[in-house]
């Protein structure tokens, strides 16, 4: 049995619909709501802040992908996994996979330090794992490049920024693999997209395929978190596994008239 954590997010999504599809495992998904099983994939209720309903979810887990993630609330992230962790424990020790991102354990950034954190709670647990760090997905520049053109005519950018952008079906079909293996494999070879690219230059395709002529203003910014980006400690050009484009993605959101 598969069980993934934030099955109904940008990842937990597609991976939940390929492990069903690939007919190879009983697959179950945790939500905090209550969902109705269907397509292949069986539904639990549970909690993985407060762990409750969290062991009964659990139970019978061959292997266990924990996708769910929060930035905007990160500090609940390490209750979750120590949760997580805990359960698994009292449930024989199922193969833990986890998804975390490039360059956690280098970028000051608070969600990063999170994320880093819940690698070493994993790796110091005892539980078999695997962990497979990647590059941004296309959905997280395309939202930062939204919010910057709610300026009337205007696109404010901070200057200096490269992204590596990956599709979140890429990582899923990894992932999926990953969970499908005989065995854990520890800390596996980054994953990136296909590409690294400058703000400004994701800038300028995001508003040709948005129809919008907003005027592009770059700006500086500093900071230890800043510098840490500016040296592309979030990048893995070595590691150029994904192979949908930036403009690819595009083209598919805002199809071209």
């Amino acid at each position: 049995m598969i069980i993934v954590t934030g099955a109904s997010g940008t990842l937990g999504a597609p991976l939940t619909r390929r492990l069903a599809a690939a007919d190879a495992a009983d697959v179950h998904a945790v939500s905090r709501r209550s969902r109705t099983s269907e397509n292949g994939v069986t539904w639990h209720q549970a909690d993985l802040k407060t762990g409750d309903g969290l062991g009964a979810a659990l139970t019978g887990a061959d292997t266990i992908v924990h996708c769910a993630s929060d930035w905007r609330h990160y500090k609940d992230d390490l209750t979750a996994a120590r949760n997580l962790v805990d359960a698994a424990w009292k449930l024989g020790a199922p193969h833990l996979v986890y998804i975390s991102i490039v360059g956690v354990d280098k970028i000051p950034y608070p969600y990063y330090r999170v994320k880093h954190e819940v690698e070493r709670l994993i790796e110091d647990s005892g539980l078999p794992y695997t962990i497979l760090r990647t590059t941004q997905f296309h959905t997280l520049p395309a939202m930062v490049l939204d919010v910057l053109t709610k300026a009337p005519g205007l696109m404010p950018l901070p200057s200096g920024l490269r992204v590596q952008p990956i599709d979140a079906d890429e990582v899923a079909e990894r992932l999926a693999d990953l969970a499908l293996a005989p065995g854990p494999a520890r800390r596996v070879d980054d994953m990136g997209g296909p590409e690294v690219l400058t703000l400004e230059e994701m800038a300028k395709s995001f508003l040709q395929a948005r129809g919008k002529r907003n005027l592009r203003l770059p700006f500086p910014l500093f900071g230890k978190t800043v510098r840490a980006f500016k040296e592309g400690h979030h990048l893995t050009p070595g590691k150029k596994a994904g192979k949908r484009t930036w403009q690819e993605y595009l083209d598919e959101q805002w199809p071209r008239r």
